[in-house]
C-alpha cells in the first residue's frame, strides 16, 4: 500500500545548520498490516507521519502510495489521498477548529460530498459514545473527549490508511484502555507512533524503530523486539533502575510500562 524508498529528510536551523531527521528510510507497509513505530523523542516519527499525510515532501527518495509516488503535483491531481490517508496529530487540540462536535464530524463527510451527512454523523457519535456532546465545542472537552472526536472525524471518511501520533500521550489510564480496545478491533491499515513499547503487542503485531541516527533501527515482529535486548537499549527504549540487596547495587532494565 505504501513503499519508502531512500527516503530522506532535513532542514535548516537558525544558524543555517543542516538538521538531518530522516536518513535512508527503506519499507512497505502492505493493505491490513497493523505496524507501530516507535523511537525516542526526536528520531523523526513525527516528521515521518507528515511526509506520508502529504504534509511534508522529502528531499530525496521516494514515498509511494498504491505504486504512485506522492508529490505536490500528484496530490493537485488525487483529491481521494486526502480522505484515503488520514493523520492523528499527537495534540488533538490542534486538529479541532469548527465550532461543534457536529460540526467536526461532518466537515470531512461534506467535503467528499457523502450523502446522507446528519445520520453518518450520529451514527459515528453513538459508535463513539459521544452524542451527547455534539452541540458542544469540541476544544471545551477532555483530553479523552477530544481524542474521540478527532477519531470519529477521521474514521467517518472510512480511510484505507490510520497514521497515529503518540495517541495515548494526553490520556488516562481509562482512556487509554478504551483506545487500545477500540484500535485492536479496526479494520483499517495503520502506522501508530507510540515511544511506549509497553502498548506494542495492544496495536501491532510488526514494529519499525528510528535509531538515533536517523535510519531504521529494526524492522519486525513486536515480540522478535521485546527479546531483543541490545536493540531495545540502543534504541533507547528500556529504562535502568537501581536496585539495593543488602550492601550490593544492582542496576536493571526495564520496559516502560503504559498501565
Amino acid at each position: 500500500m505504501i513503499r519508502c524508498e531512500n527516503l530522506a529528510y532535513s532542514y535548516e536551523d537558525y544558524q543555517y545548520n543542516k538538521v538531518e531527521v530522516l536518513k535512508n528510510l527503506n519499507f512497505q507497509i502492505n493493505e491490513g498490516e497493523r505496524v507501530i513505530l516507535l523511537g525516542i523523542n526526536g528520531s523523526g516519527k513525527s516528521t515521518l507521519l507528515k511526509i506520508l499525510n502529504g504534509l511534508l515532501f522529502p528531499q530525496s527518495g521516494t514515498y509511494r502510495y498504491k505504486e504512485e509516488e506522492v508529490n505536490k503535483k500528484y496530490l493537485k491531481k488525487n483529491d481521494f489521498f486526502r480522505k484515503e490517508v488520514v493523520l492523528q496529530m499527537q495534540e488533538p487540540s490542534s486538529m479541532l477548529f469548527n465550532p461543534t462536535v457536529y460540526d467536526e464530524i461532518a466537515f470531512g463527510l461534506k467535503h467528499f460530498h457523502y450523502d446522507e451527512v446528519e445520520q453518518r454523523v450520529h451514527h459515528w457519535a453513538a459508535l463513539f459514545g459521544i452524542e451527547k456532546l455534539l452541540k458542544s465545542s469540541p476544544l471545551a472537552l477532555s483530553g479523552g473527549q477530544k481524542q474521540k472526536v478527532l477519531l470519529a472525524s477521521l474514521l467517518c471518511v472510512e480511510p484505507k490508511m490510520l497514521l497515529m501520533d503518540e495517541p495515548t500521550a494526553h490520556l488516562d489510564p481509562p482512556s487509554t484502555g478504551w483506545l487500545v480496545d477500540f484500535l485492536g478491533e479496526l479494520k483499517v491499515t495503520s502506522l501508530i507512533a507510540t515511544h511506549n513499547l509497553s502498548l506494542g503487542k495492544e496495536l501491532g503485531n510488526r514494529a519499525i524503530v528510528l535509531g538515533e541516527d536517523q535510519g531504521i533501527l529494526y524492522d519486525g515482529s513486536v515480540e522478535g523486539l521485546i527479546d531483543d535486548m541490545p536493540t531495545l537499549i540502543k534504541a533507547q527504549l528500556v529504562h535502568q533502575h537501581k536496585h539495593q540487596h543488602d550492601d550490593v547495587e544492582h542496576k536493571h532494565f526495564h520496559l516502560h510500562n503504559w498501565g
